[in-house]
């Protein structure tokens, strides 16, 4: 399909710089499937929207500080680099996006706060360079020491990082280190909202995909069958798979909270339509035509113009849906991307 089909005007007014206090009070958009009413709600009314022996699925990936800047000091003269780690290749060596790449050479050492060092060892054919990092500290806590958190790039170039930012860019149910950008659509969740959720009779299920850079990459091309993704690392295991397999087969519902546990659930089942244990790197694009095999719905924020996301959710409810779904989210004053609110997609209504 071209990429122009999932085109929208979004105006900068509309773009969250912050997240909604407390978390809960975030509004929520219930999208039901076919031409069924859309009903603007909060995310605190999320536990009358679901039915007992549902299940929400969570990311439970942790966000590390990636984003490094430093300089490269060589015969060749100094030069000012970034670098946001995307993807771990094993204990020492991250794959990773440069800004001011083409004045890097492999054997280059970057120099960063702290006395954090890494060296440029080759580039790959994205652009992107494997770092290795010098010592024998783990490298997470090099990044606690050097980094800072890597906001997606339409809220760091309105404003600058601070302190706030350590704590509002992560979930409440972060434990695996590892991500370098976070699973939005659980931001919303509070201790109080999943007490509601629990006396519900809603259950809750967890995986971990570490999301990586390439989330927040413009699509370059002009037919969605020439866009490449990049791949992210993620695990499912076997008590979770048997879980959910057991939960849709009594009738309930496996709601995927965020897009990023929707591409692992859906890397792990079969198309027999079930669930299985999963370790490793899934590079799923999922665009309208696609049939979904593992999710009953989806909870996640409004996505930007053109990018995979919203071919993702255009998959599920369908592209001039989710266009109108959009228009009225954007004339309502709901807050897009990482920061915004949120919507329920129930595709069977």
């Amino acid at each position: 399909m071209r990429v122009d089909a999932f085109d929208f005007d979004l105006p900068a007014d509309n773009i969250a710089l912050r997240p909604a206090t407390p978390r809960d009070a975030a509004r929520l958009l219930l999208v039901p499937g076919a031409d069924g009413d859309l009903r603007d709600l909060s995310v605190r009314d999320l536990p009358s929207l679901l039915r007992a022996g549902d299940v929400l699925v969570f990311n439970d990936t942790r966000v590390i500080p990636a984003q490094l800047e430093g300089r490269r000091v060589s015969a060749s003269g100094e030069a000012r680099i970034g670098a946001t780690l995307h993807k771990r290749i094993d204990l020492r060596r991250w794959q990773a996006f440069v800004k001011n790449g083409k004045r890097v050479k492999p054997g280059d050492i970057i120099h960063f706060p702290a006395d954090v060092q890494a060296v440029a060892e080759d580039r790959h054919e994205d652009g992107s360079w494997t770092l290795a990092f010098a010592g024998d500290e783990p490298v997470e806590v090099l990044l606690e020491r050097a980094g800072t958190m890597p906001l997606p790039p339409y809220i760091a170039a309105k404003r600058a990082q601070d302190e706030a930012d350590r704590r509002d860019y992560q979930t409440m149910f972060a434990q695996k280190d590892g991500a370098v950008a976070a699973p939005t659509a659980a931001l919303h969740f509070t201790p109080e909202l999943t007490a509601a959720l629990d006396a519900a009779g809603v259950e809750r299920a967890f995986l971990t995909l570490h999301v990586g850079a390439g989330t927040f990459l413009p699509v370059k091309v002009d037919d969605t069958n020439e866009h490449q993704m990049h791949a992210e690392w993620g695990t499912i295991d076997a008590a979770t798979a048997d879980r959910l397999n057991a939960i849709r087969a009594n009738g309930g519902r496996v709601i995927a909270v965020g897009t990023t546990s929707l591409r692992l659930l859906e890397s792990a089942t079969g198309e027999d339509g079930i669930i299985r244990p999963f370790s490793g790197d899934t590079s799923i694009f999922i665009t309208p035509g696609y049939r979904f095999r593992a999710i009953d719905g989806l909870m996640t924020n409004f996505h930007l113009p053109k990018s995979t996301l919203f071919m993702l959710v255009s998959a599920l409810m369908g592209r001039e849906r989710m266009q109108a779904v959009y228009a009225h989210a954007i004339a309502t004053g709901y807050r897009f991307y990482s920061y915004g609110d949120s919507s329920l997609l129930l595709p069977q209504g």
